[in-house]
């Protein structure tokens, strides 16, 4: 298992003689056997500006930090891939935020590359190789000339050619999971957030978020386009926007027109459920699906991250147990982090949250973020660190009815039944 790191130009290596480590929290760790894939399809090695590499003697089991003039390397996993430790690293510069990216530990072996990381989903309809950009280009052509009034084409446009999203590009493409976003405005202050940052951060947010209010009709016009088939998904939510939510009476409408002209496909929102009036209309109005992001059951944590606006994280679960109770099939998009999210104290939390909601599916999803800044601004640990693998088996133990998984799916078939059912009452 021999240290990858990367000179200044950006030209990987393999260590000859140091063992490549990992980092789990602020510590710094041995990789296992047992962690480690082969990198997978679709993932993307990239370097960590102002670090230096940490590997291991493994006659003497001493660390050694690289020269100046490396920098370590970490994997950027696609969807269905749950990291299990950052990549080993010191920095050069303390103040230096890295680019919020979720870090993967990864070392050489056998030939090849490896990453410290569980397979969590089919990672197959999320794999940026099976996205061709000549055919999301047509498509974005096809629906700006149906559509040219359309603010929201002309926005995902961008999207899915400038960012290359892929729930954008879907838009386009008319399969999958597509999206719909309708607010410029949010309800938390999220820590990291890629589309909105103070000045005085020292984030740059990857994404522009969206800077107008779109009509029902323009929402309508893209949910119909894309709800024309039995698996399709149309998501209000998407990293493009704030929070939903704020704009239910939009949602609303949208909705019950749509759901006026055809019962096909699901309707998903993507949020944060702190507004429990405006999620309950939602809900009523014939939503199908809601994922709730979080990062956390416990309080504290949870409100040093996200940095609620006139809510708690009771809304949260008040909003679940709601949609829950209304046949909504339910999962959070849950921010996980090695050496945090493995705390045992946040697992016993996260499991007592799961069960109080009835929720169906657990998402998965590696935290994009500096890694220190966002250390320095959690509480600290309380009991012991378990391990992102350990987290995940005692989640499949204490959980056997709740799917883990990495993104939205559609309901199994009792469920799809149910809703088809709700759609016609």
């Amino acid at each position: 298992m021999y240290l990858v790191y990367a000179d200044e130009q950006g030209n990987v290596y393999d260590h000859s003689e140091l063992y490549g480590l990992a980092r789990s929290g602020d510590m710094i760790v041995e990789m296992l056997e047992e962690e480690l894939i082969p990198l997978p399809e679709g993932a993307t090695l990239v370097g960590l500006p102002n670090t230096r590499a940490v590997g291991m003697n493994p006659k003497t089991g001493e660390m050694l930090p690289l020269p100046e003039g490396s920098q370590a390397v970490g994997a950027l996993l696609p969807q269905g891939f749950t990291r299990l430790c950052l990549p080993g690293y010191v920095k050069t510069d303390k103040s230096y935020k890295l680019p919020l990216f979720g870090y993967s530990a990864v070392v050489w072996k056998d030939g090849g590359f490896y990453v410290a990381a569980d397979l969590t989903d089919d990672p197959e309809q999320w794999n940026p190789l099976n996205c061709d950009r000549e055919d999301v280009e047509a498509g974005v052509g096809s629906l700006t000339a149906k559509y040219p009034e359309n603010r929201l084409y002309g926005h995902l446009s961008n999207c899915a050619l400038g960012y290359e999203c892929l729930t954008s590009s879907n838009t386009f493409l008319g399969r999958w999971e597509g999206a719909v976003p309708v607010s410029y405005s949010c309800n938390a202050g999220c820590f990291g957030c890629i589309s909105e940052q103070p000045d005085d951060s020292g984030f740059v947010s990857p994404q522009t978020r969206m800077n107008f209010r779109p009509t029902v009709n323009e929402i309508s016009e893209v949910m119909l386009e894309h709800l024309k088939t039995p698996q399709s998904i149309i998501s209000f939510g998407q990293g493009c926007e704030g929070e939903p939510s704020t704009q239910a009476k939009l949602i609303i409408e949208a909705i019950r027109e749509v759901r006026s002209i055809t019962d096909m496909g699901y309707i998903n929102i993507n949020t944060n459920a702190g507004l429990s009036d405006h999620i309950r209309g939602i809900v009523d109005a014939g939503l199908d699906l809601m994922r709730v992001s979080t990062i956390s059951a416990l309080d504290d944590h949870y409100n040093a991250y996200y940095k609620p606006r006139g809510y708690t994280l009771a809304n949260v679960e008040k909003s679940l147990k709601y949609a829950a109770s209304r046949g909504v099939y339910t999962s959070i998009n849950y921010l996980i982090f090695p050496g945090v999210t493995d705390r045992e104290e946040e697992i016993e939390a996260m499991v007592e949250f799961v069960r109080r909601t009835d929720l169906k599916l657990i998402q998965m999803r590696n935290l994009n973020i500096d890694p220190e800044s966002y250390l320095e601004l959690i509480p600290p640990a309380q009991g012991e660190i378990l391990g992102m693998k350990t987290m995940l088996e005692i989640f499949r133990e204490e959980l056997p009815d709740v799917v883990i998984g990495s993104y939205t799916h559609v309901p199994p078939a009792d469920l799809a039944r149910a809703k088809q059912r709700r759609v016609k009452i």
